[in-house]
C-alpha cells in the first residue's frame, strides 16, 4: 500500500497540490487522469521519491518495493539490455554485480568465498536464477526480439528502448508500480500484452495514460486531479466520466431546487414582513433561508478545444487511385505493390507495427517523397491537408503563433485567423508567442488549427493523438467523427480508431497490404488479425 497524507507542492506561489490526502491499495489498478497541467507525472514523482513535496508525507508499507517506469531513455545507453531490465530490482541486480565480480578474481581468498556464499543465499531467495529468464520473458512478450537481449542500449532505436524500460518497470513483481504513459510508442501486440499483464497483477498499479480504451481495460479506480484536489472514484474512465457528469447534474438540479425555495421565501418575506399578524412566520422564513446554503459549482479547470474541420468544396466519387506502389528505404522494403482505391466515404486507419512504412505512404501520397514504383492519383476534386508525425520543419522560424497560421489561411483577416486559435485554447496574448518556443502539445494544437483554416475535404493524419490531453483527444475525435470528407490516418489510439474509422489497412513487414471495410474491434477479431497473432507466437517461442 502506499498513500500520500496532506500532501502539498507550491512552485513559486502557486500550489500545484493542496493537502491531498489518498490511499492505493494492493489488488487495485489505479488510473491517474487530469487536464495537460493539473500535475499528473508531478505527482507519480512525488509518489516515487523523485520529487520531494513542500508538505506532507508518503507512506509505503514497511518492505514493499516501488517501482517506476523511467523517463530518461539515455540513462542506461552503457548497459545491455537483459542488465537493464534487471536493474528494475536494483537489489537483485547489485547482489549479482557483486557476486560475479568475486568469482572473477584471479586471487579468491577465503573471506571471499565467505562472502560469495551469503550472496548466493540471497541470491537464491529473490529467484535470481530466474532473473534472466524472467528478464527474457518480458522483453519477447513486449516484441523485443531474443536478437536484441545481448545489445547494448545505445544500439537501439528508440521504440525499442521504450519497451526495455518498460520491462525494467515491471521486473521482479514489485508491489507498487508507477507507469507514466506506458503504452507510448507501444505497438498493437505490445499493447495488448501489457494489459493482460495488468489485469493480471495482483499489486498495486498507479498508471497515467491518455488512451481511453487502456484506461477502460486495466483499471479498477479512478484518480481525478482538478485543482489541486484528487477525487478517487471505484470504476474505470467511463465510469469516472458518467459519475462526475451525474454529479454535476444532480448538483445543478439540487442548486435550483434551492435557488426556487430562497425566492419563494424572499418573496413571503418582503410581503409580509410589515403585517404583524404574520410576523412569526416572516421572521421563522428568514431563519429557514439563512440555512439554505447553495452548493459550490466550482469550474473543472478542463478546457475542451472546439475541433471542427469544414471543407469549402464537397468531395467527388473520385478520390484516389493507388497503383502498384513501392518503395524501399536503407534495403528495407517498406511498400510493395500496394493498391487500392479510396471512395468518398472513407475513413481508413491504418494500423500495426510498421510505422515506418505508413509515414512513408503518407509522404509519397503527399507528394513528399516519390515512390520507387506504381503510381497514384487524386481526383481533380480532392483538396488535402496534412498532420506529420514529425513537425519540426514546420516551426523552425521566428513566426509567431498568429503570424504562422496566417500564411495557411485564404483570408489574412487577424481576426478570422484569431478565431481559429481561439478553437484551439491560444488565447489573445498566445498570438505573439514564437512557434520554435511552443510545447509538443502546443504544436499539435497550431497544426490542427492549420487543417481547421485550409477547408481541406482530405485529412492524412499521422499519429495526432500524441502530445495531447484526454480533452483534446475527446474533441480531436469528436470532430474526425463529423467531419463529411475523407480521413486517412496512423494511430495507437484504440478508442479512437475503433469511433473515427470504418475501413482498416496494414502495412506488414515486407510491404505487403491487409485491406478490410470493417471497424477495427471486428478487424483484431478477424482471421487475418488470428493468423498474425499466430505467426507472432511461433516467433517467440522460437526465440
Amino acid at each position: 500500500m502506499i498513500s500520500a497524507n496532506n500532501v502539498t507542492l507550491r512552485i513559486g506561489k502557486k500550489a500545484l497540490f493542496e493537502d491531498v490526502n489518498i490511499k492505493f491499495t494492493e489488488g487495485n489498478c489505479y488510473g491517474l487522469i487530469g487536464a495537460n497541467g493539473a500535475g499528473k507525472s508531478t505527482f507519480l514523482k512525488i509518489l516515487s521519491g523523485q520529487l520531494e513535496a513542500t508538505k506532507g508525507d508518503i507512506v509505503i508499507t514497511p518492505g514493499q518495493r516501488l517501482s517506476f517506469l523511467q523517463q530518461d531513455h539515455f540513462k542506461y545507453d552503457q548497459y545491455q539490455v537483459l542488465d537493464t531490465v534487471i536493474m528494475g530490482n536494483q537489489h537483485l541486480y547489485d547482489v549479482k554485480t557483486e557476486k560475479d565480480a568475486i568469482y572473477a578474481k584471479e586471487d579468491f581468498t577465503d573471506e571471499d568465498g565467505i562472502r560469495a556464499s551469503e550472496l548466493e543465499g540471497e541470491f537464491a531467495e529473490m529467484n535470481g536464477w530466474e532473473a534472466e529468464s524472467d528478464a527474457a520473458s518480458l522483453l519477447n512478450g513486449l516484441g523485443v526480439d531474443t536478437e536484441h537481449h545481448y545489445t547494448l542500449m545505445k544500439d537501439l532505436e528508440g521504440s525499442l528502448k521504450v519497451k526495455v524500460l518498460l520491462a525494467q518497470a515491471l521486473f521482479g513483481n514489485p508491489d507498487i508500480l508507477l507507469l507514466d504513459e506506458p503504452t507510448n510508442h507501444l505497438d498493437l501486440n505490445a499493447i495488448e500484452w501489457l494489459e493482460e499483464f495488468l489485469i493480471d497483477f495482483s499489486n498495486t498499479v498507479i498508471v497515467v495514460s491518455h488512451d481511453r480504451y487502456f484506461l477502460n481495460k486495466v483499471c479498477t479506480h479512478t484518480a481525478d486531479i482538478d485543482y489541486g484536489k484528487i477525487q478517487l472514484y471505484a470504476g474505470n474512465y467511463d465510469f469516472w466520466f458518467e459519475s462526475s457528469q451525474l454529479l454535476i447534474k444532480q448538483m445543478k438540479e439540487a442548486n435550483k431546487k434551492k435557488e426556487e425555495k430562497i425566492k419563494e421565501l424572499q418573496e413571503f418575506i418582503s410581503r409580509f414582513s410589515a403585517n404583524a399578524s404574520k410576523s412569526k412566520q416572516a421572521t421563522s422564513r428568514k431563519r429557514a433561508l439563512e440555512k439554505i446554503q447553495l452548493d459550490e459549482m466550482r469550474p473543472s479547470s478542463r478546457k475542451y478545444p472546439y475541433i471542427d474541420f469544414r471543407p469549402n468544396r464537397e468531395i467527388g466519387n473520385e478520390v484516389l487511385m493507388v497503383e502498384n506502389l513501392s518503395k524501399t528505404i536503407d534495403g528495407e522494403k517498406l511498400l510493395d505493390n500496394l493498391t487500392f482505391t479510396l471512395g468518398h466515404d472513407d475513413k481508413v486507419a491504418f494500423v500495426g507495427s510498421h510505422e515506418r512504412a505508413k509515414t512513408t505512404l503518407f509522404q509519397i501520397l503527399m507528394g513528399e517523397m516519390e515512390p520507387d514504383e506504381g503510381y497514384y492519383k487524386w481526383g481533380v476534386t480532392t483538396s488535402r491537408s496534412y498532420f506529420p508525425k514529425d513537425s519540426t520543419a514546420e516551426f523552425n522560424n521566428d513566426l509567431t503563433i498568429a503570424d504562422w497560421l496566417t500564411q495557411y489561411s485564404e483570408i489574412k483577416d487577424a481576426t478570422y485567423v484569431r478565431g481559429f486559435l481561439g478553437r484551439m485554447l491560444f488565447a489573445g496574448e498566445d498570438g505573439v508567442k514564437r512557434v520554435k518556443v511552443l510545447s509538443g502539445g502546443e504544436k499539435v494544437r497550431c497544426l490542427l488549427s492549420k487543417m481547421m483554416i485550409s477547408g481541406s475535404n482530405i485529412l492524412i493524419l499521422d499519429e495526432p493523438t500524441n502530445h495531447l490531453d484526454m480533452e483534446a483527444i475527446t474533441a480531436l475525435n469528436n470532430g474526425l467523427i463529423k467531419f463529411p470528407g475523407v480521413i486517412l490516418f496512423a494511430s495507437h489510439d484504440h478508442q479512437f480508431v475503433q469511433t473515427t474509422a470504418n475501413r482498416i489497412m496494414e502495412i506488414l513487414p515486407g510491404g505487403t497490404l491487409i485491406d478490410k471495410i470493417t471497424s477495427y474491434d471486428e478487424y483484431l477479431a478477424s482471421d487475418e488479425m488470428a493468423k498474425k497473432r499466430h505467426i507472432y507466437t511461433m516467433k517467440e517461442e522460437d526465440n
